[in-house]
Order: structure tokens, then sequence, then C-alpha cells
């Protein structure tokens, strides 16, 4: 399977969103760093479920059957989305950030005074803040990895000399919302598993772009949210299935004990799980390959390599705007460590108008910190922060090359 013209063509007309106009001009939404558009497929899941089974769960009677029937589906598709062989160890909630924070709760009561926990500066605060909060409660210490301010990566070395004996628990992500930048996972999961800590790897900025597999990985936990890769906002959760039996989660005491069940308080978004259904399902069919996980590994190959020459491009028209800061990675010899996200800022022009100017343009961009403020602070740009162009498998050479014509009008 490969990317080509023709099939991002055939992608784009399965996303409404992306026929429209501002002005006269095509809307060039770059702007997938902060959410992706959603496929004609994911609102008709969502309708489709409102409208014909829409019930609560565990009802004797036909719609909440169906109900029921499409969250088993949901759950066999999210451990397929993960590389997970248990679909009973994928468990939904409102976002990436909400399920952090009642789960950090849990596992916070298995940590003693001198305990330690590692986090890194290269993160999103949604997995920063939740763990300075239950270390600060449960009395442990917080350690801070520091990052490579010149590619905006994490510092390895740094990470190694920070795990100790005491590390209880390490969270970093799997890839930068804000530089693009792709931990090397598993390397960062066998040293922590090596010093006797769990992993915590927050992919909610990784998962539109390569092909997550908790299984390879070898991590702990893994969060995420459909809302980057092409569904509606509902925030997923993996755990290993020992893990989550063994801790006590904050539960009401009609909740079943049993997995997922016992992690998902209260009366779920059962059309917003519908929808991220159906946007997993988009995925596995870009590719014609047999089962869902055979099909998700072809269409994320297609995927990282599309992408991969859509950031080739975008990086080079970027480099001729004299004064451009770009953050994170630029070298082409590199491109296998990041994603097609691109941060940068100009002397010319304060973030916030130069992505206001892009926007009057019809190119949607993000300014600010985009909650990578660990990393905005450890670089030294707040409170301005940059502007941030992230790129996803529907984006074309044509709007890399709008951005950059831009750009070049606003620096210039």
């Amino acid at each position: 399977m490969q990317f080509t013209a023709e099939l991002v063509a055939r992608c784009r007309a399965q996303f409404p969103a992306l026929s429209r106009e501002i002005d006269g001009q095509p809307v060039a939404f770059l702007d997938g760093a902060a959410g992706s558009q959603v496929p004609q497929c994911v609102i008709d899941a969502i309708g489709d479920y409102l409208a014909n089974r829409n019930a609560n769960h565990e009802g004797e009677f036909a719609t909440s059957y169906e109900s029921d029937a499409m969250l088993e589906d949901a759950h066999q598709a999210a451990a397929d989305f993960l590389g997970a062989d248990d679909p009973h160890t994928v468990y939904f909630g409102a976002n990436m950030t909400t399920l952090t924070f009642a789960f950090s709760r849990a596992l916070a009561k298995t940590w003693q005074p001198g305990d330690e926990i590692l986090v890194s500066r290269l993160d999103h605060d949604g997995n920063f803040s939740p763990w300075q909060l239950a270390a600060r409660d449960a009395g442990v210490t917080v350690r801070e990895v520091a990052i490579h301010p010149d590619d905006c990566t994490l510092d390895v070395d740094d990470f190694k000399s920070k795990l100790t004996g005491r590390t209880r628990l390490v969270a970093f992500c799997a890839a930068s919302n804000f530089s693009g930048a792709i931990n090397p996972i598993s390397d960062l999961c066998a040293l922590a598993h090596a010093a006797g800590a769990q992993v915590f790897v927050d992919a909610v900025h990784y998962a539109p772009h390569r092909r997550i597999d908790v299984t390879a990985w070898q991590c702990d936990y893994l969060v995420c949210s459909a809302y980057k890769y092409f569904g509606p906002h509902v925030g997923l959760l993996w755990g290993r299935r020992a893990h989550l039996e063994s801790l006590t989660p904050y539960k009401l005491r009609v909740t079943t004990d049993d997995l997922p069940g016992r992690w998902m308080t209260g009366t779920q978004n059962h059309e917003g799980i519908a929808g991220t259904l159906a946007a997993i399902n988009y995925l596995a069919g870009l590719a014609e390959a047999p089962g869902r996980q055979t099909a998700l590994d072809a269409a994320f190959d297609a995927i990282t390599e599309y992408e991969t020459t859509l950031a080739a491009h975008t990086l080079r028209r970027l480099h001729e705007i004299d004064g451009l800061q770009i953050f994170g990675i630029t070298d082409e010899a590199r491109l296998d460590e990041r994603v097609p996200t691109f941060t940068f800022r100009h002397p010319a022009c304060p973030p916030r108008e130069m992505a206001r100017r892009l926007g009057k343009a019809g190119i949607f961009t993000w300014h600010g910190n985009y909650y990578a403020l660990p990393l905005t602070e450890a670089l030294g740009i707040e409170p301005e922060g940059a502007v941030r162009a992230g790129f996803l498998h529907y984006n074309t050479l044509e709007e890399a090359d709008r951005l950059a014509d831009v750009l070049n009008e606003i620096c210039g």
C-alpha cells in the first residue's frame, strides 16, 4: 500500500470539513496536532447510535443488547489499535487528562515516602501535572528529565542518571506535541523496568502518525485520545491486566469488580465510543488486508512513508524563510525520529498575530504553548510561545507550499 495522490484525494473526500472555504479560499487544516477532522463514517456512526441503539448498559431489551454489542466491538477495536491482546484491558473515559488524573490517584496509593517518580520536560502538561500533584499528596519525590534545547528531544543520559532503585513510576510521551520528536519508547521502558519502575506512556500525539504497539514496547500503561486520530472527544487508557486488577480504583460500590468496568466510572459516552470504533475502522479500511490488526499495520506503514515525504518537503520550504526559528529536529536524515508537527516563530511577528494572519489566509494553525508548558518553560519562550502547524495524512504538499508562501509574506 502507498499513499499516492489519488489515495490522498480519496481520503480527503471522506472528510466533510476539508471542503470548507473562507473568502473563496480552501481551508488548509494544519491544526491537526490540536485535534483532527473526522470522516463521514464517524459522523454517521455517532448519529446512528443515537438514532437506533441509544441505551444504557446491561438492560434486558433490544437496544441495550445492541449497545452492549457495540461496546464489546469498540473494546476489541481499541485493543487492536493499541497492539494489545486483551480487549478488557482498555477502558474509555472523557479524555487523556481526566483519565490520567483519576488513574494517578489510584497508583499513588501504592507509593511510600522516600519513593521517587520521573516526569519529562518534553511532555504535555497532562502527563506532567497529574503526577506532580499525586506525588505531592503521597509525599514522594519528583525528578524532572531534561531536554536537549537544540532539537527539543529527551535527554536520555539525564533520564538514565535520574533512575534509581527508589523510582516507582516513569511518565513520558511517545511523541512531543510541540516539536514532533519521537521518544525511543522501547529503550526507555527497558531502562525503567531494569530499575524496578513502571512506565506510563502518553501516546496522544503519536497515535495518528505511527503504529502503537504496547506489546512490543512493553510499557505498563498507555493513554491516548480519539479526537487526535479522526474520532470524537473520547479518551482511552490501557494497562497490563495484573496491574489493573491489583490496583484499587475510586469507584461506586455498585460498579463491577471485573475489567474493564471497575475502571469505567459512571455512564459512558456511548455515542462517542461508537465514533471511536468507526475512527479505528476508518484507519484499518485504508489498507486492503485481512484482519483489523494486519490492516492497521499496513495503513500505518503507508501513513509513515507519506508523512515523512510531507515532512521533508515542509522543512525545505520553511528553511527558505529568512529568520524563521524552527524548533525540533530539522535534519532530513533524522525524519524517522519525528512526526510532521512543526513549531516556529519569527522576530518580525508575534505568534498570536502570525496565527491570526495565517488564519485569515485560510491556513489554520495554533499558537501559544499547546499545554506543552514544561517544554516552553525550559525553552524560555513563555508567555508568547510559538506557532504550530500539524500535518496529518489528509494534508498535501500543496498545503505545505501555501503555508510557506504566506509565511514568507508575513515575515518578509
